[in-house]
């Protein structure tokens, strides 16, 4: 493995990377098979979360939510997510990744089919909470990645691994609009619940039996640490805040989606509303290279391309009322700068603590998750009083807004 080299000794994260790969049951490097199922795994737990989205009208209809309040749905669900993240996730740094791995993906699919007989609202959004607690499993296996690939490699490693993330999240829209015009909304959920078990004996079975030693420490102190990082890293700052606001524009256009497509002039079926999200996957995918540009060095070219990229997606998609291909143009450019900016983020904060990587995205992830639940409330009220045309301003604005923070702590890490 090389290591970069200053005055002849090798850096303090550098040497932490050769301790956590120099074990003898340590793997060289990750394997793009393991890659692989870490991306598909990740995808199924994240498509939990989202599955709701392009449902959103037979929930609202089945429980008699008002569509303006409909957002909740996606709401509780991100802040079980957030909980997760600060009280789940760090247990990564601490324990048996391959066990607790395993153990919240059985959680889970209890959870999913929790919602899928969900008898009332509240009981659907107590089940939601908890589903979107437990698939924080994401960010376990993502740090994972990040530990078991060589540090030159680890940008492609998290690019892929991460690939999975958004593609779960927008293959979600298909399949549930597939599932549910089939046989109803709530087998999606409980199609789901089997899925997440199968995936739960295949990560058993082929996670290392073993790891490097963990550090010993308390529950409440590794929760303290989480915090005690945002104070000592101001990287991990900036990149949450950015994380915060890329996923608030992400939720801004796909929480409220399925309203008008499902409304006069279009009238699409949940199926139709669904295959949108392929155009997504398509420019999720597009962003994969990004780690390769990140491992040499141009994490903020990327971030200041892609924001942009970000911001002008909106004008397509402001148009869609006179053709569906500009809302399709516009998804594939979104989504591609949000994975591009979600992955470079990624990158350059695993480099900073290596012994610490559970924690650094846990704490990083509270802001997305916070986004996330943000721009779905804010997007469907915006929605319910301005139209379309309102949601398209909110989302270009929360655009521009991340262009000016970015260009405002360019410093920051260098």
């Amino acid at each position: 493995m090389n290591l970069r080299v200053v005055n002849g000794v090798a850096t303090g994260a550098e040497r932490a990377d050769r301790l956590l790969q120099a074990t003898p049951d340590s793997p060289p490097g990750l394997s793009r098979m393991t890659a692989l199922v870490f991306a598909i795994a990740c995808g199924l737990s994240v498509a939990n979360i989202y599955f709701a989205h392009p449902l959103l009208d037979a929930i609202a209809h089945d429980f008699a939510i008002a569509p303006a309040s409909v957002g909740i749905v996606v709401t509780v669900t991100q802040v079980g997510y957030a909980l997760g993240l600060f009280f789940i996730v760090p247990l990564g740094d601490l324990f048996d990744r391959r066990k607790l791995i395993a153990g919240q993906a059985v959680l889970s699919a209890v959870a999913l089919i929790a919602v899928g007989v969900a008898p009332n609202a509240a009981m659907l959004l107590a089940s939601l909470a908890v589903v979107g607690l437990l698939a924080v499993v994401v960010q376990v296996l993502v740090a994972y990645a990040a530990d078991l690939a060589l540090p030159s490699e680890r940008g492609r490693a998290v690019g892929t691994v991460t690939s999975g993330v958004i593609t779960g999240i927008l293959l979600a829209r298909f399949v549930a609009g597939v599932v549910a015009d089939f046989a109803g909304w709530r087998w999606v959920y409980l199609v789901s619940a089997t899925l997440t078990l199968v995936m739960a004996v295949v990560l058993f079975l082929m996670l290392p039996r073993h790891e490097t030693e963990r550090p010993r420490t308390s529950y409440p102190r590794l929760l303290a640490s989480v915090v005690l990082l945002f104070v000592q890293e101001p990287l991990l700052r900036v990149r949450a805040v950015l994380a915060m606001l890329i996923f608030a524009t992400f939720n801004v256009l796909w929480a409220p989606l399925v309203l008008p497509l499902s409304a006069v002039p279009f009238s699409l079926s949940h199926t139709a509303i669904g295959l949108f999200g392929l155009a997504g996957v398509a420019g999720a995918l597009g962003a994969r290279w990004t780690g390769g540009l990140v491992d040499r060095g141009r994490g903020q070219l990327v971030t200041g391309l892609s924001l942009l990229l970000m911001t002008a997606a909106w004008l397509p998609i402001a148009f869609m009322g006179l053709s569906l291909w500009l809302l399709v143009a516009g998804i594939v450019m979104l989504d591609l700068a949000i994975q591009a900016v979600h992955v470079t983020n990624q990158s350059l904060i695993f480099s900073r603590r290596p012994d610490a990587r559970s924690r650094l995205v846990g704490g990083y992830m509270i802001f997305y998750s916070l986004g996330s639940a943000l721009g779905s409330i804010a997007s469907t009220m915006v929605y319910g009083a301005m139209g379309w045309s309102g949601v398209c301003l909110l989302g270009a604005g929360i655009g521009l807004f991340a262009l000016a923070f970015w260009a405002l702590t360019l410093r920051v890490g260098r």
